[in-house]
């Protein structure tokens, strides 16, 4: 089954991590990505091109920063953070600087280019505004970019809606 791509992490590399959906439903779970069709299309809409035969280290790049950052947006102690520290340095190694002040890094295939980018997240963006969507099964994780800090939905008309209408099905059904 494909999927139009989903975009409302606020950065690239989180839209990637939620390329599963209902992560934390295993009955539900799925890879949205899975698909070498469906892997291009998501690819294309973040503005990557496809190379054949990435999908692979694609899951294994996602995995990975999903375990750091999913504990990090939950306020808990990071795991598996030397296995995602070994894939960034081997994107460095993979790419070339294209601009030096600041510092840039540009490679010619998708996975570099998102390892890449997950360096960028740790290092340019305020983790304390990395939040999980606060629906249940969802598991998608997101900058809060609000003023106030105070998004709480992935997406407001997706997991808001839902637990919107929960609320108002046990207030009017007791």
């Amino acid at each position: 089954m494909r999927f139009e791509p989903e975009l409302v992490g606020g950065h690239v590399v989180l839209d990637l991590l939620n390329t599963v959906a209902w992560r934390l439903d295993p009955d539900r779970w799925v890879d949205r990505i899975a698909e070498p069709d469906a892997r291009d299309d998501w690819l294309r809409a973040v503005g990557l091109t496809s190379h054949a035969q990435v999908t692979d280290e694609l899951v294994v790049l996602r995995e990975a920063a999903y375990r750091v950052l999913q504990r990090v947006a939950v306020g808990e102690e990071p795991e598996g953070v030397d296995e995602l520290r070994e894939l960034m340095v081997a994107a460095v190694g993979k790419a070339r600087i294209v601009q030096l002040n600041p510092l840039r890094w540009q490679a010619d295939d998708p996975v570099t280019e998102l390892a890449l980018a997950t360096w960028r997240l740790l290092e340019d963006e305020d983790l304390g505004r990395l939040r999980q969507c606060q629906d249940d099964d969802c598991g998608w994780l997101f900058l809060d970019r609000s003023k106030n800090g105070s998004r709480r939905w992935c997406s407001s008309a997706d997991c808001g809606n839902r637990a919107r209408a929960k609320r108002h099905y046990r207030r009017t059904h007791p």
